[in-house]
């Protein structure tokens, strides 16, 4: 199991929420939802994860894609196909759902540009809508994303939507072909909110560690010290998948307030997250964490 994380940080020190790792032979990476006029945010770190630098002007994806509106762009994530190319995994608004969509964009570059497939690859629309891609390849070679069925944002009340607990907010998982683009088959729901999540669970994350598959997630309002990043485990891929008993990180650890957002590295020995610094606006710098597994810090 998951004893802790240990923090650093911030580490940058501008608004770069929902924050994404990739790590190559050639560099660390890190993407974050819309900021400014920059769809998708780009850093480096030139020493794995220690040190980071926000690269200023970079938009990862200067087209969002014909179906979709600029601006409007969260949560991304990349994967290494390894075959030379990168694909990135976003939500954007889609014009004709009225909704946010999720979508793929592949680069030959890990920084980019990405160029949009040209549709998205899920909308949930009668659910409110589809945010927060994650990819995630198994031990047999087969990608999958997992993403969030947006119930929150048809009502509800409360600071983020569904106060009232109207409507549901699963994690999905979808498989995909080996394009990594593609959907192949009909997502599964593997999770959803329980007594202690609030109105909402989001933010799904995915990897195997020891045999075992973890999902990291958020609870609660993202614009409340109630936001939180938590995990759930499974002996298979599509579940069922068991809440810990405690969050790994909330207000108030290590003088954070309201962490969430993260995105592991695929060995589960570290992770990129943000944290609330300042309410309006709403800011939000990335920190990161070296995470401890049955006592043994940092290591798969």
């Amino acid at each position: 199991s998951l004893t802790s994380a240990t923090v650093n940080g911030p580490v940058i020190s501008a608004n770069f929420p929902d924050p994404a790792i990739l790590v190559t032979s050639g560099g660390t990476y890190a993407f974050a939802t819309n900021s400014g006029n920059i769809n998708i945010q780009v850093a480096t770190s030139p020493d794995g994860g220690v040190t980071w630098e926000l690269q200023s002007g970079v938009d990862a994806l200067p087209n969002v894609g014909s179906w979709a509106t600029a601006n409007s762009t969260w949560a991304p994530d990349v994967i290494d196909r390894g075959d030379g190319t990168f694909v990135m995994y976003y939500a954007a608004w889609s014009t004709s759902q009225s909704t946010h969509c999720v979508a793929a964009a592949t680069s030959i570059s890990p920084v980019g540009p990405y160029t949009p497939e040209s549709q998205p690859i899920a909308c949930q629309t009668p659910g409110g809508g589809a945010i927060d891609p994650a990819g995630f390849q198994d031990t047999n070679g087969t990608r999958y994303i997992v993403y969030k069925v947006d119930g929150s944002s048809l009502g509800g009340g409360g600071p983020c939507g569904n106060a009232n607990g109207e409507y549901s907010t699963p994690i999905m998982l979808q498989e995909m072909e080996a394009d990594g683009v593609t959907p192949t088959g009909e997502p599964v729901q593997i999770l959803d909110r329980g007594q202690y999540d609030g109105p909402l669970i989001e933010a799904p994350a995915l990897i195997l560690h020891n045999g075992t598959y973890v999902v990291f997630f958020s609870s609660n309002c993202y614009n409340t010290d109630l936001y939180d990043i938590s995990y759930a485990t499974a002996p298979s891929i599509s579940g069922p998948y068991t809440k810990a008993s405690s969050p790994l990180l909330v207000t108030g650890d290590d003088g954070l307030t309201a962490p969430g957002g993260a995105t592991p590295r695929l060995d589960g020995g570290f992770m990129v997250f943000h944290a609330t610094v300042n309410t309006n606006p709403l800011t939000r710098y990335m920190y990161t964490a070296m995470m401890t597994w049955n006592g043994i810090m940092g290591l798969s």
